[in-house]
């Protein structure tokens, strides 16, 4: 459960895509981009490539499974790692939205964690803190050498990515409605934008011989993970045309105020001279007429995956990779599919 901003774990790659990776037929001719995949020790790759704000396209190259020599079927389900964080601040902002929580109220009047019920920090804690990845809070607890949760430093006066922030904002609305996280998000989320085969765990509904298993560098087979609860930060289980349907969605407003749309989209915290923290996303500030990006990542063992929106084009990405080298599909995958304004996030991430 791993944070990795887009490409920049791509440096040793080189801003030059290699020569292997401009075959004009590769993403276009399944066997072409499959002997390159091969190459790279990807098992599978599914891409998801919205243009117009409309689906153009939602493939799945390669195997679920190094061996197995059956092909990944378009409606392969991948565990997306951080890809799951868009989805639980958008059902936060929809409740935001409906009057049902406020952006900058203090969450410890639902829900205070007993490791923290002690620190007056507890009381700073805010949805738009935890949305920013303003919290204090290390990504996972289980890091601090206590294995216990605490601030690093005060809510709200700098950035550091947080998986235990999504999972403190899931308790607190779970305390608050009376209701889990799943079926809200199945209310405001996944009924409206037509996910069918999205879950936060493995439930009885899901086909695990559709599910593309983890590989490490080397092609070997990782031990599956079945999750059985949500998680409001990890291990969202998805398919590359559910998620595409997602950010079309999210581009076309996200059913949301245009008020609370703007401050979605609006820098909280800023990174560097081009990239900051909105709600839910992060922001890369472009060189093209373009002007924005907004992205996120996922990234676990065996787990690569990326979404990319371009807002003023209405174009739109979606990565899924199933190996500890699937990063290296990002940049020949970008830069196809996105072209110049894909080059200017390339450098924004990598620079």
């Amino acid at each position: 459960m791993r944070f990795v901003i887009l490409l920049s774990i791509c440096l040793c790659y080189s801003l030059t895509v290699r020569s292997q990776d401009k075959d004009p037929l590769l993403f276009k001719d399944r066997a072409t981009t499959e002997q390159w995949l091969n190459k790279m020790r990807i098992p599978a790759l599914g891409i998801g490539y919205i243009k117009n704000g409309k689906i153009v396209s939602a493939t799945v190259y390669g195997v679920l499974m190094k061996g197995s020599g059956k092909p990944a079927p378009s409606d392969a389900i991948f565990n997306v790692a951080s890809l799951t964080k868009p989805i639980t601040a958008l059902v936060a902002l929809k409740l935001i939205d409906e009057g049902k929580l406020e952006l900058d109220e203090p969450l410890y009047k639902y829900w205070l964690d007993p490791d923290i019920a002690n620190d007056t920090n507890a009381k700073k804690l805010t949805t738009r803190y935890i949305l920013s990845h303003r919290t204090g809070f290390a990504n996972w607890r289980w890091k601090n050498q206590d294995k216990k949760l605490k601030f690093d430093f005060e809510p709200g006066t700098r950035f550091q990515y947080s998986g235990e922030g999504f999972e403190y904002l899931r308790k607190a609305i779970e305390a608050k409605l009376g209701k889990p996280l799943e079926q809200l998000a199945e209310e405001l989320v996944f009924k409206p934008v037509g996910m069918t085969r999205t879950r936060y765990y493995w439930d009885n509904g899901m086909k695990e011989e559709r599910f593309a298993r983890w590989h490490d560098s080397k092609g070997n087979v990782y031990e599956l993970f079945k999750n059985t609860k949500a998680n409001a930060a990890d291990d969202l289980l998805t398919t590359v045309e559910d998620y595409a349907k997602f950010l079309v969605y999210v581009m076309n407003g996200a059913g949301l105020s245009e008020k609370l749309y703007k401050e979605m989209t609006a820098e909280q915290i800023r990174l560097k001279n081009n990239k900051y923290w909105g709600l839910g996303w992060w922001i890369d500030e472009l060189t093209t007429g373009d002007k924005i990006a907004m992205l996120h990542g996922g990234d676990d063992i065996g787990v690569h995956t990326m979404a990319i929106m371009l807002p003023r084009s209405k174009q739109g990405l979606v990565i899924f990779t199933n190996s500890d080298n699937g990063t290296d599909a990002y940049i020949p995958v970008v830069l196809h599919h996105l072209g110049a304004s894909g080059q200017s996030v390339i450098d924004v991430e990598t620079k």
